[in-house]
């Protein structure tokens, strides 16, 4: 199935339909930000980075806020549905909530998700929002692995990890408190110390144990409904974009001198720049009517107030790229996993996740 504006066109009942019968692989761990938090930030009690409450979940079943800054679902949950898993990896703090016995079973047969909306690469960013950066979830992750060797074993733990999938999307936020706090530092220095510490964050897991790396780099941020507000034009914002450009040139970079590095290391790159570029460029070829503004909030583009009870709330969600100033909707989401998982190298690289998924 080809994904793109030239050749086959999206087949929406397929995107309904993403579930295989059985795990391809034993456990995904998922790490990042808000485009794959299931509910992390629902239990930080002083997190200002919320999405549990309306409209933020309307088209979950029983139309209920999960913590996900989605209608419904996001891309992380469909990706576990297409490698066999019925639902998505639990938020690592909901798992905590759960007894000894019954959080070993979740680890070995799910895995964990990790990630925490407004987080970064950096431990700045997201700070006043009160979140979990990156290097603390990668702490969080250190527990996991902890539990599991007293569970069972060594051998079977690394046995585990090995065959897993670790997923990372991360570096937008970032990008957004750079431009947001008016920083002085050259872009070129600014984007290799974002690289030092993905290198660090990836060798780390690495000597913990994981092989494979399902990387997501930045999409084209300046084109949010967020910043569209803050050009004249209405159009992109070229700047932000200039960067998410630069940080997926240089994981492209990273990762391929990661492996000749560090032995066994397999990954797949998804180029989520292209994938959005070509949506917004195509939008017809996509079912899409609205690829500006957000399908919740207010004012100009529906992007100048958050989403909440009291925001403008679109009827037809199925043709809008963006659910609220800066998240995609459930089937943006949707169409993002499916080109992650079973795209072409043009938006995947140097293989898909399908790919990665099943190479042993």
């Amino acid at each position: 199935m080809v994904l793109s504006s030239k050749g086959i066109s999206v087949n929406r009942k397929y995107l309904t339909n993403i579930q295989f019968a059985v795990a391809s692989v034993p456990a995904i761990f998922i790490f990042g930000d808000s485009t794959a938090d299931v509910g992390t930030n629902s239990y930080l009690p002083e997190s200002l980075a919320r999405a549990d409450f309306p409209y933020y979940g309307i088209d979950s079943p029983h139309s209920r806020p999960t913590g996900r800054f989605s209608n419904g679902f996001n891309s992380a949950d469909f990706l576990a549905r297409l490698m066999g898993f019925q639902r998505s990896p639990p938020p690592f703090l909901f798992v905590l909530s759960l007894s000894s016995a019954r959080q070993r079973f979740m680890y070995r047969v799910r895995g964990a998700n990790f990630a925490s909306g407004g987080a970064g690469l950096l431990d700045v960013t997201g700070q006043t929002l009160a979140v979990v950066p990156l290097s603390e979830q990668i702490g969080q992750f250190i527990t996991v692995r902890s539990n599991l060797t007293a569970a069972i074993g060594q051998g079977e733990t690394e046995n585990m990890l090995a065959k897993s999938i670790f997923c990372i999307s991360v570096g937008s936020n970032d990008i957004l408190s750079y431009f947001a706090a008016n920083s002085t530092m050259p872009k070129e220095q600014f984007i290799a110390t974002l690289m030092s510490l993905y290198e660090a964050y990836i060798k780390t897991l690495y000597n913990l144990g994981a092989r494979k790396f399902g990387i997501i780099s930045v999409p084209p941020i300046g084109c949010c409904p967020s910043q569209r507000i803050l050009n004249p034009t209405g159009g992109c914002l070229e700047r932000l974009n200039e960067f998410a450009l630069a940080i997926h040139s240089s994981l492209e970079t990273l990762m391929g001198n990661l492996t000749t590095e560090l032995p066994g290391i397999k990954y797949s790159l998804g180029n989520t720049y292209e994938m959005t570029m070509n949506v917004i460029e195509n939008p017809t070829a996509f079912n899409f009517k609205d690829v500006e503004t957000a399908c919740c909030g207010a004012g100009k583009l529906n992007a100048e107030l958050p989403c909440n009870t009291t925001a403008n709330l679109c009827v037809n969600r199925k043709e809008h790229l963006f659910w609220d100033k800066f998240h995609p909707t459930q089937v943006a989401s949707q169409l993002a996993a499916v080109t992650l998982y079973d795209g072409p190298t043009r938006f995947v690289a140097p293989v898909n996740f399908r790919q990665l998924a099943e190479n042993c």
